[in-house]
């Protein structure tokens, strides 16, 4: 995007107005994406602040090839992947996660305070952190398959794979919830 090129540009320059329209830009998301990934809001704040850390010390030497938003989204990804390794989290649900677009006025926002909204996250936490990744960046990130594939390392059928297993997975976790709901 052209705006991200000369914002890139300025703050290469030394522009602390153009990291902070970065951060304004694109902050939101990144802590959307790590709390999805962690299922920790506490530790997604402290992932988006290591990146934007890590940012502003690359300042002099950074290039960019391809989207800003990418880029950073990788980022997040990779150091949440290694909180992930490091505590040895395991999935317990996305319910923190969803607080963190409180602010938005999409469909999101009125989603998250229903029941399919917490059905749905509890299906997300049951998901093999390979298939939800892969979910989460594509849906929620909006990364193409390629890129998921150069973030996890794999080739981009086994990104597509993995998606299509994980949503399979989702379909029959919520057909289950929903049958148990009616039961009760």
């Amino acid at each position: 995007m052209l705006e991200d090129r000369l914002l890139i540009w300025k703050f290469k320059g030394g522009s602390n107005q153009a990291l902070s329209r970065i951060y304004r830009k694109y902050g939101d998301y990144l802590l959307a994406l790590a709390a999805a990934l962690l299922e920790d809001v506490n530790a997604a704040e402290d992932v988006v602040h290591d990146v934007f850390c890590k940012f502003i010390e690359s300042r002099e030497k950074f290039k960019l090839a391809g989207s800003l938003k990418s880029f950073l989204a990788t980022c997040v990804v990779n150091l949440a992947r290694d909180k992930l390794r490091a505590r040895h989290l395991q999935p317990c649900g996305l319910d923190e996660a969803a607080a963190t677009v409180l602010d938005t006025n999409g469909p999101e926002h009125y989603a998250i305070f229903g029941e399919q909204a917490r059905d749905l996250n509890h299906a997300i936490a049951q998901l093999a952190y390979e298939q939800r990744e892969v979910i989460m960046l594509h849906l929620r990130g909006g990364m193409k398959f390629r890129e998921i594939a150069g973030v996890q390392g794999i080739s981009t059928n086994t990104a597509k794979s993995r998606y299509r297993y994980g949503l399979d997975k989702l379909r029959t976790l919520l057909s289950d919830q929903k049958k148990k709901n009616e039961i009760n």
